[in-house]
């Protein structure tokens, strides 16, 4: 028997620096948005992957 293929990242270090970027703008623009919290809290999320 083969062993199975290690997957791959879908994600590099410097996507989720970019993309913890984009949600700090975001999340800047819709401050007075009920949905703003959860896109903080995917912002700090993202900060301990990246």
């Amino acid at each position: 028997m083969s062993e199975p293929q290690r997957s791959r990242a879908v994600f590099s270090s410097e996507d989720f620096r970019l993309i913890r970027n984009a949600i700090a703008y975001y999340v800047r623009e819709v401050q007075d948005d009920p949905e703003a919290s959860k896109y903080a809290n995917l912002y700090h999320r993202l900060g301990r992957v990246g």
